[in-house]
C-alpha cells in the first residue's frame, strides 16, 4: 500500500453488472473515505471504461487491464468480468501479488479455483495475497441478521433445515449455475456448515432451449441439519427467499435482490409460535438503494476496511471451494455429490 492513510483501488470490467453494483458502492466508500482514491478502471470495450470513470469518479480508464496494473500499481483491485476470463485475470492480478475483490464465480471448476489458490499462497509470503470472492448474499444486511439473531440464541438453538428457493423470469441460460451458486453458498452461510451430502433432481425444459431447466438438491449439511434447494429460472417472479427452522425458531426471509419483487426485503421472526420481530430490509441496510440492500455497499466496506486494518477478507477462495464445487455438478447434470 502507498503508505498507511492511502489506498488506490482500480477496476477490471465496466459492464451492466459493474454499472448497476459495484460502481455505486466502490463510489460511496470512496466518498466516505478520503483515503481511498479511485485510481482507474478499464474494459476491453473500447469507450466503457471512460464512460464508467466519468460516471464513478475513476482518475483514468484505459482499455487494457494488464497494462493498467502496470501503470498504476494499485493496493487493490476489483474484478467484474464473464466467468470465461475471471480464472485468468484474476490469477494475473494475485501473481502480482495485488489484493483483489474477485466477481463470482472465481472459476466455472475446481481446477480453476485451486490454480487461484496456489497463486495466491505463492506470492504471499508466509500467508496469501489478500483476497475476497464477491458471494455478495453473505453481505446482505438481511441475511447478516439472521445469522447475528442465531448466534445471540447460541448453540442451543440448533439449525434444523434450511429452505432457499430462487427464481427468475425467462432466463435461458444454458448454465444456470453461474446464478445458483449465489444460492448454494447463502445456504452454506446461513447454516454455518458446508454440504456434506448432495442430490440433485433436474426438471429439463428443451422446449425452452439447451440446458434450461428447473433444478433441485436435497442436502445434509456437515451439521447435520437438512436444507432443499429450488432453483426455477423461467418462472413468473424474480425472488429469492428463505426459511430457517432451528430448535424453536424460525425464520422467513425474503432476500430483496435488485428492486424486484419483494424488496425492500423482509424477515420475520417467530419463537414458539409467537412472533418476536419484523424486519424490513430498510430498518437494517446502509441505504434504500438496491446495491445497498443487496448487500454490494456492505461488500466494499468489509473488502477495503479489512485491508486496511490489516485483516484477512472473506470468503476466501478456500472458504468459497466447495461452493464452486457444487455449481460444478449441477453444470454437470451430477445426481449427487459427496464433497
Amino acid at each position: 500500500m502507498n503508505s498507511p492513510s492511502n489506498m488506490n483501488l482500480c477496476m477490471i470490467g465496466c459492464g451492466q453488472h459493474a454499472w448497476s453494483s459495484h460502481g455505486p458502492a466502490q463510489a460511496r466508500y470512496a466518498a466516505q473515505h478520503p483515503e481511498v482514491r479511485l485510481a482507474a478502471c478499464s474494459d476491453v470495450e473500447p469507450g466503457k471504461a471512460e464512460r464508467y470513470a466519468e460516471r464513478f469518479g475513476f482518475g483514468r480508464a484505459y482499455t487494457d487491464a494488464l497494462v493498467m496494473l502496470e501503470a498504476e500499481k494499485p493496493d487493490a483491485v476489483a474484478l467484474v468480468v464473464p466467468e470465461a476470463v475471471t480464472t485468468d485475470l484474476a490469477a494475473a492480478v494475485l501473481e502480482r501479488g495485488l489484493p483483489v475483490l474477485i466477481e463470482k464465480p472465481p472459476g466455472r471448476t475446481i481446477e480453476e479455483v485451486d490454480r487461484l489458490i496456489a497463486a495466491a499462497e505463492r506470492i504471499g509470503r508466509g500467508g496469501a495475497v489478500p483476497h475476497q470472492v464477491a458471494l455478495n448474499r453473505r453481505y446482505v444486511p438481511l441475511v447478516r441478521e439472521v445469522r447475528r439473531r442465531l448466534a445471540v440464541l447460541g448453540d442451543a438453538t440448533r439449525i434444523e433445515h434450511l429452505h432457499y428457493e430462487m427464481t427468475r423470469v425467462d432466463r435461458r441460460d444454458p448454465d444456470f449455475s453461474v446464478t445458483a451458486i449465489h444460492g448454494i453458498d447463502a445456504v452454506r452461510y446461513l447454516a454455518a456448515s458446508d454440504f456434506a451430502d448432495v442430490r440433485f433432481r433436474y426438471q429439463e425444459h428443451p422446449h425452452l432451449g439447451p440446458g434450461v431447466a428447473n433444478i433441485f438438491m436435497d442436502a445434509v449439511m456437515a451439521s447435520g441439519c437438512t436444507a432443499h434447494l429450488a432453483f426455477c429460472p423461467t418462472a413468473g417472479v424474480v425472488v429469492e427467499r428463505a426459511t430457517v427452522h432451528a430448535s424453536g425458531h424460525t425464520f422467513f426471509l425474503r432476500v430483496p435482490m435488485w428492486d424486484a419483487f419483494d424488496s425492500p426485503g423482509r424477515l420475520e421472526h417467530v419463537e414458539n409460535g409467537r412472533p418476536v420481530a419484523d424486519l424490513t430490509g430498510d430498518s437494517v441496510s446502509d441505504g434504500p438503494a438496491s446495491w445497498e440492500r443487496g448487500g454490494f455497499f456492505a461488500e466494499y466496506a468489509a473488502f477495503l476496511g479489512d485491508l486496511a486494518a490489516g485483516r484477512t477478507p472473506t470468503p476466501s477462495l478456500r472458504e468459497a471451494r466447495q461452493s464452486v464445487a457444487v455449481a460444478e455438478a449441477m453444470r454437470q447434470r451430477r445426481s449427487e455429490l459427496r464433497p
